[in-house]
């Protein structure tokens, strides 16, 4: 424990329990006395802090500050397990989308890598040693996520030209931002979109220009945004939806029963071994393309039209070969 983190738990055990004795700090800062009289007396000096011995009750304890420059501890600090936690997750971040969030964690991962100083673990060797790896990610203009986070948080509408893939055209539009989310390692804009009159989700690698406008955004409640957007399988959802029953082969289970679909998903293990898995969708493209992925090993049980759907994409796929 450095010395700035001592200073900050001298102060959260002082806080918190009114009275320190002497034995409890050495005990708490794993300090001899010798240090601890040390930091206290930094601690008065230095910062100012309103820090006194009571002999009746033999402890330390805060007092009222008197006059003279305001008690306060310098910097944000962290103990050396919170700032690895908070590194892993700036580098997780960085690699969820290079480039969208750059500007604004630097100065952070900078403060941060200066906390951690000479520890057990450095900055570099978080960075080095901790990756993620998203092969299918799809890359956006970081400018975007930008003015879509600002138009979210400032409660504004954004005007929008948008590509759509499976029709090969753009469309302008007003939107109204309610929310932001990465899913897959793409970003998404849910927005209420005022050209078609509900609730859609923008890929923001496909949104080709993006400003912010003065009106202010529609507001929808979470539970509608919720129920249209996350009753569904996948990114793709809807308010009209349905359940699909797939079974894995045994050897598929073991890996596919300790995944999470969704999370209302409805599962089971048969006696053979195979694994049966039911979850609610509304739009079957991204569901399909999942099946598909464990080819020979998962076959679609129910609804009929699912079924179909995933037959007629191998028969094409067949072809192919």
């Amino acid at each position: 424990m450095d010395r700035s983190e001592r200073f900050y738990k001298i102060e959260r055990l002082l806080k918190e329990r009114k009275l320190v004795s002497f034995t409890d700090f050495k005990k708490e800062l794993g300090m001899s006395a010798a240090s601890v009289k040390r930091d206290l007396a930094y601690m008065r000096d230095r910062y100012n802090a309103p820090i006194e011995y009571d002999r009746e009750a033999k402890g330390y304890r805060f007092v009222t500050p008197g006059t003279g420059p305001r008690y306060e501890l310098p910097g944000l600090w962290f103990n050396a397990s919170e700032v690895l936690a908070l590194l892993t997750t700036l580098r997780m971040l960085g690699e969820l989308q290079p480039g969208m969030l750059d500007g604004q964690t630097e100065p952070l991962r900078e403060r941060l890598r200066a906390i951690l100083g000479s520890g057990d673990h450095s900055p570099a060797e978080v960075e080095k040693r901790i990756r993620l790896f998203q092969p299918e990610r799809r890359a956006g203009d970081p400018q975007h996520f930008g003015i879509a986070a600002s138009a979210v948080l400032r409660r504004t509408q954004l005007w929008i030209r948008h590509y759509n893939r499976a029709r090969d055209e753009e469309t302008e539009r007003d939107v109204s931002p309610q929310r932001l989310v990465n899913y897959r390692g793409t970003w998404y804009l849910d927005a209420w979109c005022h050209l078609r009159k509900d609730l859609r989700s923008f890929a923001l690698d496909a949104i080709r220009e993006a400003r912010l406008l003065d009106a202010k955004a529609k507001e929808v409640p979470d539970a509608e945004l919720d129920a249209h957007l996350a009753a569904g399988y996948g990114i793709f959802a809807g308010k009209k939806v349905e359940w699909a029953t797939l079974r894995f082969t045994p050897q598929a289970a073991r890996w596919v029963a300790a995944e999470s679909w969704h999370p209302n998903q409805r599962s089971r293990l048969e006696p053979d071994g195979s694994y049966v898995l039911e979850l609610p969708y509304s739009e079957p493209r991204e569901l399909v393309m999942d099946i598909l992925r464990h080819g020979a090993d998962v076959e679609v049980l129910a609804p009929p039209a699912l079924r179909q759907h995933v037959a007629e994409a191998l028969r094409e796929g067949a072809k192919r070969y």
